[in-house]
This record gives structure tokens, C-alpha cells and sequence, in this order.
């Protein structure tokens, strides 16, 4: 196979990859770029005879991407944006004239979200914070300057070229609706009688409080998994579902459904809960804005919650641990 020669590759051939991939049209990607159509479909056919694939083909007025450019894509897109963030003027970041995007991964409870966004709007007006879906690749999006910040559960290990915060941990109850059956002999029976809804994001995390092998008393039925943190207790007031998630998760939707809360059976296993960031951002003063933000708001919204739901716990007082 012969070897790319990149010191015959123009990095604007790749811009304009780029633009076309997301335009989609040679006149629209031209505009973008601020040449002309016939620029555009010059650059476009040098990167062919470079790469040896159509990239892209005109069909019904568009251009549509070949097998290859899609793969492609992938790769040139956090290639530029990491030569877009190291060439970009460096100016001190000032919250009050800042215009940035910021990427966070984390769940986006209603009170959650609702606290940190009032807290950046009032220090920064005019940045844009963008949440996303946590994944199994979140180490990945994070690496590769797809996210600016992500908040992670349990014990995944911190690969290279990132750096963490841990939080406080969690404090998890099991919450019901408000005339459940299960809320007149709360014990290990009524865990294990009634079926329990498990919200299952994109990561590869178990929850603390899943079966143990050694301790039959663990187990509990799983009757129903969805993948939203948001829907958790329109579900449960209409079901005999029970579910055992963290207060900050949960606070806003126990009072919105009128659920009740109860100390877990089991006692939770160790689920550390951290912050997680780019080590080539530890030192960027938006970074570090966003980051204090974040963590700050995230610790005066858990301590609400977990006030808010201890008070309401009905039947016995919390295990020991």
C-alpha cells in the first residue's frame, strides 16, 4: 500500500472536505468558505486524486457522501477543531464579553439544569452551554475536544491526558408513588415482590444497588428499563414501579408526581462521582470558569436535594452500612 505523502496535503483541501460534508452543496459550502463554486470543485477534485475515493458525488442536487468520506469526516473534524482552539487569538477570558460554546455531558435534570444555567447567564450573557447524552465514549469526547466537561459515575478508570474532581457521592432512596402498596411494609419482601424501573444511559456503568452474587437478599426484579433520567417519575405515578436513584436526580421530579421516598434495603455499593476534563484544558481560563460553575452549582443543588428528600422518607430509617 502506498504511504499518504502529507507534505503534498493542503490543510485547506481538508476545510473544504469539511465544509462540504456539512453543506452538502458546492454552493452553499463556497459561501461558507467565502470563495467561488468553481474553487470549491477544484479542492474537492485535488483531494480525490490525493485520496484515491469520490468523497463526494453530486446526486439530485446535492452531493452525497462515499463509505470513505463518511469514515473521513470523523477524523478531520477533531483534527480542526483542536488547530482552530491551538491558532486561536489568545485572549483572557472575560465572562461578561465572552460569545463561547461550551460543551457539558452530564444529566440534565430539570433542577440541575435550571441552577447552572441561571448562575452562567448572570455571569456570562452571552455564552452557550450544550448539553449532550453521557456515552460509553465520553473519555473519548472528552480527550478529543468534543466536550469541555463531563460528570461521570462509578469506578471507570481515568485513561491518560484527562483530569478529575471527585464529588461527594450520591445518596440513593427508592421512590414509589404516593399510594404504592409497598409503602405499608417497606422491607426486604416489598424489594423483592415489586418490580423496579432501571434507567440505563450509554455507559457501561451497573448501578451500585444491582444484585450482589454473594447476598441472595440484593436481588430485585427489573420490570421495565428506559433511558431518561426526565421520564423516571411520570413512569413511576402510574405504575406499581419502584426505582432507586440519587436525590439530586430525583428532587424535582418526587415533588412534580408526588412521589414518595424510602431508604434503599440494600445499601449501595462505593459509586465514585467525579468531574472529568481535558489535561490541556486544565489551565484555560474559560475552562476553569466553566468548571468551577459547574462543580459549585452541582454541590449547592445536591445538598438541597438530599435535604429535601430526607425529610419526606417514609417507613424504617436507612440500613447500616
Amino acid at each position: 500500500m502506498n504511504e499518504i505523502q502529507l507534505h503534498r496535503i493542503d490543510l485547506n483541501l481538508l476545510v473544504t472536505f469539511e465544509a462540504l460534508m456539512e453543506e452538502s452543496t458546492l454552493t452553499a459550502a463556497a459561501d461558507r468558505l467565502a470563495v467561488t463554486p468553481s474553487a470549491v470543485s477544484h479542492a474537492l477534485g485535488r483531494l480525490r486524486t490525493q485520496l484515491n475515493d469520490p468523497l463526494l458525488v453530486r446526486v439530485g442536487g446535492r452531493m452525497q457522501p462515499s463509505p470513505y468520506a463518511l469514515q473521513l469526516i470523523e477524523d478531520v473534524r477533531p483534527l480542526l477543531r483542536g488547530l482552530r482552539r491551538m491558532l486561536a487569538p489568545r485572549h483572557p477570558f472575560d465572562p461578561q464579553t465572552s460569545d463561547r460554546v461550551f460543551r457539558i455531558m452530564m444529566p440534565s435534570t430539570s433542577s440541575l439544569v435550571a441552577a447552572i444555567l441561571a448562575r452562567a447567564w448572570k455571569e456570562a450573557p452571552g455564552v452557550t452551554l450544550e448539553w449532550l447524552n453521557v456515552s460509553t465514549q465520553v473519555y473519548d469526547a472528552v480527550a478529543d475536544g468534543l466536550i469541555d466537561v463531563a460528570h461521570v459515575g462509578g469506578d471507570l478508570r481515568l485513561p491518560e491526558g484527562l483530569e478529575e474532581q471527585e464529588m461527594e457521592p450520591f445518596t440513593w432512596y427508592t421512590f414509589a408513588r404516593a399510594n404504592h402498596p409497598a409503602l405499608l411494609d417497606w422491607g426486604t419482601e416489598a424489594w423483592a415482590k415489586w418490580p423496579h424501573l432501571q434507567v440505563k444511559i450509554a455507559t457501561n456503568t451497573s448501578s451500585p444497588v444491582d444484585a450482589r452474587n454473594d447476598d441472595p437478599a440484593t436481588a430485585r426484579r427489573i420490570g421495565a428499563k428506559i433511558g431518561e433520567f426526565s421520564a423516571v417519575g411520570a413512569v413511576l405515578a402510574g405504575t406499581d414501579l419502584l426505582t432507586t436513584l440519587p436525590a439530586v436526580l430525583m428532587a424535582d421530579q418526587t415533588e412534580l408526581h408526588s412521589l414518595r421516598a424510602m431508604h434503599p434495603v440494600v445499601t449501595p455499593e462505593r459509586f465514585p462521582v467525579r468531574f472529568v476534563w481535558s489535561s490541556r484544558l486544565s489551565r484555560d481560563p474559560g475552562n476553569l470558569w466553566l468548571r468551577d460553575l459547574l462543580m459549585d452549582t452541582y454541590e449547592t443543588v445536591q445538598d438541597k436535594a438530599n435535604s429535601q428528600i430526607e425529610a419526606q422518607v417514609v417507613g424504617p430509617v436507612a440500613p447500616p452500612t
